[in-house]
């Protein structure tokens, strides 16, 4: 019965309400008896320690519930994910596994820079949203402007599917356009609703957005428009509902509905809404995969019959239960007991239980099918993004995008009893979040740990410290700069040693300098002809190059990119190997690069801050002093909303610096956005 189940994300920017959403969603779907909520640190998906002290969702929960609509019951796998753009890889991996998501919005800030990055990540993947715009009983609430943002800002079609009654303290409930009814929750907790007929003062408002709502079906769905101009017979509920429906999944329009989680209003028409409109695993396209062997690609059925395909998303490490993979499963199914390959490993493995996640319950199953969410244990070396297939038909699925670190810090234990703990404890943080980068600086021998902000570093520190019991001593945050070459130049590296036996021979000529497109990586041209250097060679060459771009000749930070081509050379018959290639490429790398003028560069923030006017002078000053350039200064309800660029190591301490300048009357995002030349004055500094 997968066609009744339903997976979907909750995305939005930070503070919007989705861990309250979510919470509310558990409640009117029988999962919990008691409502939670994130001020009074009890919620049910923030079950982490510093989820509940600092009210943000860190890691992604999931959860599976039912919902009743009609005589079906549904499955629906709910999986909460993080706003806080430092912890983008874990929106990224859910919703690389996820088929739809419910985008809320606060009903007064609107459309966000995270809303944003979500929102396109989401576009990315293809998957179909629903929107909820939440908060309709704060202050300056406006139900119309957020859904005007939705168009302009994320370039979406809105349907508004309801409008509210009212808005702030007066909000009391939601008129259905569809079904043309006025729905009021008569109760503290929300589980009765109250159906009227549409208020005569709002009957005109219902009936223009009820017009707007067919006028934009017909736009974008052929059959609806073909009801719409046949004015003889009128159009129902079903007809509408039907249209919504195809209009969600084809991606070209998105439903709009609206409601207070808080105020546990408007939550069960947004569960009627996700099992009506968002698709059922087996209404997407076929599984695309590719054969590790032949690299042929493979499309499977995504049904129980077809053979088993599944991803691993998420490796979570548990007190209890030990090692977990969470696997979103493609195709086929699997019984605990069965042996499957890890694709990417070559290995097989018998899956030892099944379990299925009630956020910090488990509950054993027989049997997973294609569309499940479920955890394995007995899954040695998974890693996020690995493929899980049957032995006799491996498939390779498409991974999952981990970004790279732009910050470190040194960290140590405390204590010497604490070494080998600390070891194995940075191992296990490494595996739960592969965003992080653990390293050995060489020079100096400190333990570098590398993240995707300030506030990751701060949040995987404070694990450590509390779920772990290590004490760590940090050193100061540093910008994880990379380099560039910005000149060309040619050389030859020759590599001849005679050791007795068989010798090690290789001789290359090639030019070396910045890439033409500007793009990232190794742009490798092969020059050779007339076999001077065997073909089977030559990935050796590039291999060279590709590893030694990893420590740029200036600090050893990693090269942005580099053109390299490779024009001539000479071997041995006898004492020429591949590995010679290798090596002779990073020794003329090493020789080389440090001749072409090379930079470095750092990475710059796009800051979004929120103020009100009084504060402009200050922010602006305090923008410029940290070598910002201010993109834009807007308007939106009475608050001042500036965009800036400013360099990552201007950047640490600024939320708290910012509070103080503004006496909390402020709020700062950041994202990365480029990297680009460090100036002059600031890389001497840097590079002596």
């Amino acid at each position: 019965m997968k066609y009744n189940t339903r997976n979907i994300g909750i995305i939005a920017h930070v503070d919007a309400g989705k861990t309250t959403l979510s919470e509310r969603l558990l409640y009117y779907t029988g999962l919990i008896h008691k409502i939670g909520n994130v001020d009074d640190g009890n919620t049910t998906m923030d079950k982490d320690i510093q989820e509940r002290n600092r009210g943000i969702t860190i890691s992604s929960a999931a959860v599976s519930t039912q919902w009743k609509k009609g005589n079906t019951v549904y499955n629906i796998n709910i999986i909460d994910t993080p706003g806080h753009i430092d912890f983008a890889v874990e929106v990224e991996r859910s919703l690389r596994v996820l088929d739809s998501v419910v985008a809320v919005f606060c009903a007064s800030s609107g459309v966000q820079p995270q809303t944003e990055n979500v929102w396109f990540q989401a576009e990315k993947h293809g998957t179909s949203k629903i929107c909820f715009i939440n908060k309709m009983d704060r202050i300056g609430a406006d139900f119309f402007a957020v859904l005007q943002e939705i168009e302009t800002k994320l370039h979406a079609v809105p349907l508004a599917l309801q409008i509210p009654i009212g808005a702030e303290d007066n909000f009391e409930g939601v008129i259905d356009l569809v079904r043309q009814k006025a729905l009021y929750w008569a109760d503290e907790n929300g589980e009765t609703i109250i159906e009227k007929e549409i208020p005569a003062d709002l009957q005109a408002e219902a009936g223009e957005y009820r017009m707007k709502l067919m006028e934009t079906l017909a736009e974008y769905d052929e059959d609806f428009f073909e009801i719409f101009m046949d004015t003889e017979h009128g159009i129902t509920a079903e007809m509408i509902t039907e249209a919504v429906q195809r209009v969600c999944q084809s991606g070209a329009a998105v439903p709009v509905l609206c409601g207070s989680a808080f105020k546990n209003k408007g939550i069960q028409p947004l569960l009627d809404a996700v099992v009506t409109y968002l698709p059922s695993p087996d209404q997407l396209a076929d599984v695309k995969g590719k054969d590790p062997h032949t690299e042929e690609t493979i499309e499977l059925e995504r049904n129980a019959s077809e053979v088993f395909s599944g991803l691993v998303f998420k490796v979570v490490i548990d007190k209890h239960m030990g090692r977990l993979a969470m696997l979103r499963i493609y195709s086929g199914k699997i019984r605990s007991g069965d042996t499957v390959l890890n694709v990417r490993t070559g290995e097989n493995f018998r899956v030892s239980r099944i379990l299925q996640m009630q956020s910090d319950k488990t509950l054993s199953m027989e049997e997973g099918g294609a569309g499940d969410i479920v955890a394995l244990t007995g899954i040695k070396d998974a890693k996020t993004g690995d493929s899980l297939s049957s032995v006799e038909k491996p498939v390779l699925l498409e991974s999952i995008t981990i970004p790279a670190p732009v910050i470190r810090v040194s960290i140590e234990p405390k204590t010497n009893g604490d070494e080998k703990s600390f070891g194995l404890v940075l191992a296990k943080i490494q595996e739960e979040d592969p965003s992080l980068v653990v390293e050995r600086d060489r020079q100096t021998g400190e333990t570098l740990l590398s993240g995707l902000g300030e506030l990751h570093l701060e949040v995987t520190l404070e694990k450590i410290r509390l779920n772990h019991g290590i004490g760590i001593n940090q050193g100061k945050p540093k910008v994880s700069y990379r380099e560039i070459l910005t000149e060309t130049k040619t050389h030859r590296e020759k590599l001849s040693k005679q050791n007795g036996g068989s010798g090690q021979f290789a001789d290359i000529s090639f030019e070396i300098g910045p890439r033409d497109d500007n793009e990232y990586g190794l742009q490798f041209i092969n020059m050779i002809k007339g076999g001077v250097i065997p073909t089977e060679f030559i990935p050796s060459v590039e291999k060279g190059f590709r590893e030694a771009m990893e420590h740029g000749p200036l600090k050893g930070y990693p090269l942005e990119g580099m053109k390299i081509t490779l024009l001539d050379g000479s071997f041995h018959a006898q004492d020429s190997a591949a590995f010679d290639f290798e090596i002779a490429a990073r020794e003329g790398f090493r020789a080389a690069a440090g001749k072409c003028s090379p930079k470095l560069m750092e990475p710059v923030m796009q800051v979004e801050i929120q103020s009100i006017e009084e504060y402009t002078g200050a922010i602006t000053a305090d923008i410029n002093r940290r070598r910002g350039i201010i993109t834009s200064i807007d308007e939106k309800s009475g608050r001042k909303i500036f965009t800036a660029e400013i360099p990552l190591a201007s950047t640490f301490g600024y939320i708290s610096d910012l509070r103080t300048l503004t006496s909390g009357r402020a709020s700062i995002s950041m994202k990365l956005s480029h990297y680009t030349l460090v100036p002059d004055f600031i890389a001497n500094t840097l590079i002596t």
